[in-house]
Order: C-alpha cells, then structure tokens, then sequence
C-alpha cells in the first residue's frame, strides 16, 4: 500500500517517507549540510511543503546492501535489551551483518521473528493502522471450549481499558488454538487467556504476513529473498525499494 504524504511535514519524516533513509540518517545528513530546500542549506526542524524542491548530494547517501532474514527465536531469550543475566538475540545470532529484530516477541514465547538492516520497514510493519497479519499456535491449559473460542475471536477487554480487535481463532488440538492477530499489545495473546481461565503453556508465532515459520529450528534463521521478499515488500509497499 503507498502511503499518502500529507504537508507540510519536517523534513525528515519527508525523507523518510520518500524511502531515501530513515529519520535518524536525514538529521545525520541535514547537520551535515548534505541537503538543501529550495536551494537553501536544510537546519534540523525544517519543515517542507508540497511545492518544495528537496535535494540530496547523491554521494552523502550511502548505498546499502539490505537484509531480510527470517529467524526463530528460542523461549528464554530476549528480543531487545536483555537483563542481568539474559541472552538477546545478539549474544546467540551468528551472521556476517549487523541486524536488528522488527518488534517484539515475549522472552518466554517463541517462533518466527524478522530480523533485518533496513530501518524503512520498522514502522509498515509494525504499525496497526497498516493491518498486517501475524499468526500464533498456542497451547492452553485447561482444554479449549467453543466459548473460549468465540470469545477470544469477537475481542474483548484487556488491562482494564483497552479492547482487542475481533480476531481469527481456529481449534488445532484439545488444547491447542491458532489466533491471527492485525495489532500487538504487549503479552496480548496471553492476557486475553488469562481472562478466560486459561494458563498459556506454550506460544508459537509461525506466520508474519506471507513469511512462514515452516521448518526452521529454534535459533535458525533464513533469508527472506526472491518471491517470498517480493511479495513481502509489496505488502508493506515498499516493492522496488530495497537497493
């Protein structure tokens, strides 16, 4: 989907939006005079409007060979900022290229998480206005009851004031559900269950979008590339956008 750019806006998010870096690299390149508005030098806090003519030195804008890698992350380990005694997913990972998780999953859940060195994707995957789907397995103790079922599917109050979206939920097992969510609160899943009675033994994500957990091993990762980037890129709206 392309998102609509609305003005005026800082310039900044505008080079953002344009897909030409992230925000913290256009501050880098304002402070380093680097890009110009209407042929003035741009300061930080500039702010551009739609008949604006924005430049950026070709040579300042460092070309980047993007990553897409598809892991998953074993239960104990932390997705970001690990504590006092904690592994993250930096201590465990063994690949050639810095990369960093796109959101979160908890320490005591598992399965697929999408880890990259693009910082454009952050904000179209993660954002919930976008709708983007993420599919879980998850065991519950005690058995799943088709009031259970209904329930967790038409969304419901959590943290006392925040009501989940309406959801698609499916029996696999006695005690076993898959949920695909379009929004990610905190421990969401978990606490939806909490509310019916039930104690999640065990959370899987398997799906983000049209990435698939499938065969991978915890602590394994694979690289997201050919059709399966394509069709990933194209949902986020960032197809032809990678180099």
């Amino acid at each position: 989907m392309e998102e609509k750019i609305s003005f005026p806006m800082r310039i900044n998010r505008y080079l953002a939006k344009k897909q030409i870096c992230t925000r913290r690299e256009a501050d880098a390149l304002v402070a380093s005079g680097k890009v110009t508005i209407n042929g003035r030098k741009a300061v930080l806090g500039d702010k551009v409007k739609i008949e604006d003519e924005i430049r950026v030195s070709e040579d300042s804008v460092r070309k980047k060979n993007f990553v897409y890698l598809a892991y998953n992350k074993p239960e104990g380990i932390a997705t970001h900022s690990p504590q006092a005694g904690e592994k993250g997913i930096a201590n465990i990972l063994n690949f050639p290229v810095r990369v960093f998780p796109v959101g979160r999953l908890d320490k005591d859940s598992c399965g697929l998480i999408i880890l990259t060195n693009d910082g454009r994707i952050t904000d179209r995957m993660l954002n919930p206005d976008y709708y983007h789907e993420k599919e879980y397995a998850v065991q519950v103790d005690p058995k799943i009851t088709p009031s259970f079922l209904e329930k967790m599917a038409g969304g419901m109050e959590i943290d006392g004031k925040y009501k989940t979206r309406k959801c698609k939920v499916k029996k696999l097992d006695k005690c076993i559900f898959s949920i695909v969510l379009t929004e990610g609160k905190k421990r969401q899943i978990r606490k939806m269950c909490e509310k019916l009675g039930r104690i999640v033994k065990s959370l899987k994500r398997v799906r983000i979008m049209n990435i698939k957990l499938e065969s991978l091993r915890p602590g394994q990762y694979r690289k997201i590339e050919g059709e399966e980037l394509e069709g990933f890129l194209k949902g986020i709206g960032m197809i032809g956008l990678t180099k």
